[in-house]
């Protein structure tokens, strides 16, 4: 009932904000507005999609916020603003200077605020969605592409209208000057504003369910942020040329800079946190042992993906691969909310699902993240494949995988025979059961008998036993 509400909505404002541009345009003016706006859009999706990379949001998500930027933001942002330039200019019977101040104090709060709330329906109702810094920027820079997209068309078509009605033309036309600042100078500038917001939102997703002013401080100084930013933006067209050109070049490409390398640099600690928390679920069982350093590497993730497709099925098989990865990745980042205590209760059923989830598509990624060792260090994929025809020796690790003496992630040692994986002592938590493998369904809150996992109290599970008592493959 709620999606169905906000869809509606949605389609409502759609409506709504088509026929008040085309009002403002007219019908060339709309089209020629169209058909320029639309050229960055893709450019800027894909880029959040590249930044995405390790544990993409869903498509859903993506058209969600995007049409409520293009739409109900837009929306909000056109009504909101025409009504304050009308009341100021009455109030104080200067249009001039409600023209400045409209643009400088009222747009940014509204504008910054009908983008974000994009990213606040996302954090109340879908929150699963949101988890870190990453999702945040995604999710506000999608919200933030979709209204530069409308605010584009009417201001590409109103520019074009006024260049027919005073016959400007080429390169001195107002719609080619519009044209070079708003879509080849400035693409980013909405979506830079309101990353800050998504960072914040981002920031209080990781935070602790307990740690509550933490959770409400962060999105608001993240709003205010990009109020801020918006505000220094629209100002500095009232400075000239020059002026703007130096809020430009000091200000906005440093700060665009600035947060691409933070995005960056999050998601490279997004690839560590799958190597590190993935190797407990290669103890019981789970995966073979290479796997948590395929998933820690883009480059390997994407020859799996592409050896499926060629090699495994198709885009089908593409299909299961890449959703293998992203169930894979979301169960790392799980655990790593549970060693920090901010799981929640629902840890065990997550996790559960998500194991679910793995096993049911292991028979097509598994030969396909196999051959994508290939695309890691030598040290780290030559006992990784076992050559034709080879059959596991005595001692050798779970799935036919024999690793060399000494070999294991950091803390992890190998005992011979299998199983034959030891967790150091103090390891949080994670303990093989005795008699593994063959974990049956048990009393507990994930239904499987095992050890503990490090949000306390809950059974580790194990694989489902195979009918022959064999390690799971």
């Amino acid at each position: 009932m709620r999606a169905g509400a906000i869809s509606t909505l949605l389609a409502l404002s759609g409506l709504v904000i088509l026929a008040l541009v085309r009002e403002q345009t007219g019908t060339h003016g709309f089209l020629v507005g169209l058909g320029l706006a639309v050229l960055p859009v893709p450019l800027l999706i894909t880029a959040f999609r590249w930044l995405d990379r390790v544990a993409p949001a869903p498509w859903r998500n993506m058209i969600f916020t995007f049409a409520w930027g293009a739409c109900a933001a837009a929306l909000i942002a056109i009504v909101a603003n025409s009504f304050a330039v009308h009341w100021i200019a009455n109030e104080t019977a200067d249009p001039a200077g409600a023209d400045t101040l409209a643009a400088t104090v009222i747009a940014p709060i509204v504008e910054e605020s009908s983008k974000a709330a994009a990213v606040l329906l996302i954090f109340l109702f879908r929150r699963r969605d949101l988890t870190g810094l990453v999702d945040g920027v995604v999710i506000a820079g999608v919200s933030a592409t979709g209204f530069a997209f409308t605010e584009n068309i009417l201001y590409l078509g109103t520019a074009f209208g006024d260049d027919q009605i005073s016959g400007g033309t080429g390169f001195a036309s107002l719609t080619v000057a519009t044209f070079f600042v708003r879509v080849v100078m400035s693409p980013f500038a909405h979506p830079l504003f309101t990353v800050l917001s998504g960072i914040g939102f981002g920031l209080a997703a990781a935070s602790h369910e307990q740690q509550r002013v933490r959770r409400v401080l962060l999105p608001l100084g993240g709003l205010l942020l990009a109020m801020g930013m918006h505000s220094a933006w629209n100002a500095s067209s009232s400075l000239g040329g020059y002026g703007f050109l130096l809020v430009y070049l000091a200000f906005m490409v440093p700060a665009f800079a600035l947060l691409t390398w933070l995005v960056i640099w999050t998601r490279q600690r997004e690839l560590h946190t799958v190597r590190d928390e993935l190797p407990p679920y290669v103890v019981a069982g789970w995966m073979p042992p290479h796997e948590a350093h395929v998933l820690g590497s883009l480059r390997a993730r994407r020859l799996a993906r592409e050896y499926a497709a060629h090699a495994l099925g198709g885009k089908a098989a593409r299909r299961a691969v890449a959703e293998y990865m992203a169930f894979a990745t979301s169960l790392a980042f799980l655990r790593h909310r549970g060693r920090r205590g901010r799981a929640g209760t629902g840890f065990a059923a997550q996790e559960e699902r998500l194991l679910r989830e793995l096993w049911r598509r292991r028979d097509v990624a598994r030969p396909a993240l196999t051959q994508a060792t290939r695309a890691l260090p030598p040290a780290l994929w030559a006992w990784a494949a076992p050559t034709a025809g080879s059959a596991p020796t005595a001692g050798a690790a779970p799935f036919g995988y024999g690793p060399p003496p000494g070999w294991g992630v950091p803390g992890y040692p190998v005992r011979p025979g299998y199983p034959g994986y030891s967790v150091p002592p103090g390891y949080p938590g994670y303990s093989v059961p005795p008699g593994y493998p063959g974990a049956v369904p048990g009393a507990g809150a994930s239904g499987w008998v095992g050890g503990g996992h490090p949000a306390g109290g809950h059974p580790y599970p194990g694989p489902p036993s195979c009918p022959n008592g064999a390690p799971p493959r």
